[in-house]
């Protein structure tokens, strides 16, 4: 496993869209052990394969630090309620926005057995599956931000919070 460098906003590869995944090659399995690997270490809940500059539809998201879930070629196929609150990426480093999104969201993907499988979830797990999946179809999330980008600091080991 590696870690990746994480393509940051103005980079081309992050406004095109990625293709489907067919078949999973060693090659795509290594990608995916590595898109974990990064996501980890720069303290994600979510990484788009686009994010290391592979236009392909893999998307990886731990919300909890302790589920993690593979979606390739996801689709959103369904949709309620609203959340409102901020946001941030690791292709947008040090800033955060406010952005609007479905407070509960299914999702149809494949695993890594190319098996078609169900998935839902609420609040932040909602919001990580919207916003991973944007990265799919080309789009940041500073598209939909309400207001301006603010500077973010990042939280030190010992800091519980983020600071203002």
């Amino acid at each position: 496993m590696a870690i990746r460098t994480i393509r940051e906003i103005g980079d081309p590869v992050l406004n095109k869209i990625s293709k489907e995944v067919t078949e999973v090659t060693p090659r795509i399995q290594d990608l995916i052990d590595d898109m974990f690997e990064t996501m980890y270490e720069t303290n994600g809940v979510g990484l788009a394969a686009p994010q290391v500059g592979i236009l392909k539809r893999i998307v990886v998201i731990d919300t909890t630090g302790e589920d993690p879930i593979v979606l390739i070629n996801p689709r959103i196929v369904e949709t309620d309620g609203e959340q409102t609150g901020n946001e941030g990426c690791l292709s947008v480093p040090g800033k955060s926005g406010i952005v609007t999104r479905p407070n509960y969201v299914k999702v149809i993907a494949q695993d890594e057995n190319l098996e078609t499988f169900e998935i839902e979830g609420t609040e932040l797990l909602a919001r990580a599956f919207c916003h991973e999946i944007d990265h799919l179809d080309g789009h940041l999330y500073v598209e939909k931000v309400e207001g301006d980008l603010v500077d973010v600091t990042p939280m030190d080991d010992d800091d519980e919070e983020w600071e203002d």
